[in-house]
């Protein structure tokens, strides 16, 4: 397995220019110069840039060139902090990963994708020139297996046309079950030697979303430290959930401990390994409402797998989003957590 050199230590910019109002408040103010100068001490070196299609199309697809601008001017800050930088593609005309997905239609309308294929090319045109460092991320996580075949064949079709335009960029691929661990073994072969197999970690997502509203059925008061066991886990998921998350399939007994991530990420570990294609983790962290001492001990934990294996990983997320990691509440525990991001 090859390493994904320049994105090895990194940050999400999540709700900047993506799950927000796309006003131009939000896009002025949410994030500034200054907290590229602020993430400069913090020891990474890139940044993921989540955009939704919002910023730079309006819905008849025209192009909106003050969003483009609007990117170009955090290439420009990135070069300025010593940043590489992955560009996201978080939402595209037709699919959003967080909206029940019988409203998607992306994966079954031709035009929708010819758009989602257009709107690469021209993100070619614009940014491929800085192929030594700034990657392309297709779309943020996929979430039904039942898409995997047509997104892999979408996928390669969009690398293929971005290829025509930028041949050196990093292109980054994530498969279903919002980008799995357990389902980049179902990846097609990488198209060429600048292709990077892309998964989110969130487990056990009992602790990482512990009280998360959006989740079905999770108590908004529920609340467990980390390290847990396995056995507390999923008695409490069978207890609270509407459903079950296969993260907690494994033999693995007592208190969670590195085992427990090198058993989650052993198929995408065999399947990066077998195809010598660099794998990134685009998103990984632990909702605000757990306690910070809990959720420094969990990035410890998970981190020491990544770097022991070479993967190349953002956490989520720098500011807001219930994931915020540079607001008070972790102020007492921020600069030993730096060390495991």
């Amino acid at each position: 397995m090859r390493t994904f050199n320049g994105f090895q230590k990194g940050m999400n910019l999540g709700g900047w220019y993506s799950q927000c109002d796309h006003t131009k408040d939000r896009y002025d103010n949410f994030i500034t110069e200054k907290d590229f100068e602020e993430l400069s001490h913090w020891g990474i070196d890139h940044l993921r840039l989540p955009v939704d299609y919002n910023l730079v199309e309006d819905e008849n697809g025209n192009y909106k060139e003050d969003g483009f601008a609007r990117i170009q001017k955090v290439i420009d800050w990135c070069g300025k902090y010593n940043f590489n930088m992955v560009l996201d593609l978080h939402k595209t005309a037709g699919y959003v990963f967080d909206v029940p997905q019988e409203t998607n239609t992306f994966f079954k309308n031709p035009q929708l994708q010819e758009r989602f294929f257009r709107l690469w090319e021209q993100f070619a045109r614009l940014f491929g020139k800085y192929s030594d460092r700034v990657a392309f991320e297709l779309l943020n996580e996929v979430v039904e297996p039942s898409d995997s075949k047509e997104w892999n064949r979408i996928a390669r079709n969009a690398i293929r046309r971005i290829r025509e335009i930028a041949p050196e960029t990093y292109i980054l691929v994530g498969s279903y079950w919002n980008n799995s661990a357990q389902a980049v073994k179902d990846l097609d072969a990488p198209y060429d030697d600048r292709i990077v197999y892309n998964f989110h970690c969130y487990s056990p997502l009992m602790f990482t979303h512990q009280g998360a509203y959006w989740i079905s059925g999770m108590p908004a008061d529920y609340r467990v430290e980390f390290p847990s066991t396995l056995d507390r886990l999923r008695a409490d998921e069978a207890k609270y959930l509407d459903v079950h998350f296969p993260e907690l399939d494994t033999d693995i007994k007592g208190e969670i401990t590195a085992d427990y991530f090198e058993w989650l990420l052993g198929d995408a570990i065999s399947a990066a390994e077998k195809n010598d294609v660099p794998l990134y983790c685009g998103e990984y962290g632990v909702i605000e409402l757990a306690d910070p001492v809990s959720t420094m001990n969990w990035y410890k934990c998970f981190n020491s797998v990544l770097v022991r294996h070479g993967i190349g990983r953002a956490a989520w997320t720098y500011r807001g989003m219930d994931f915020d990691l540079c607001g008070p509440r972790m102020k007492p525990v921020l600069e030993e957590l730096k060390k495991y991001l």
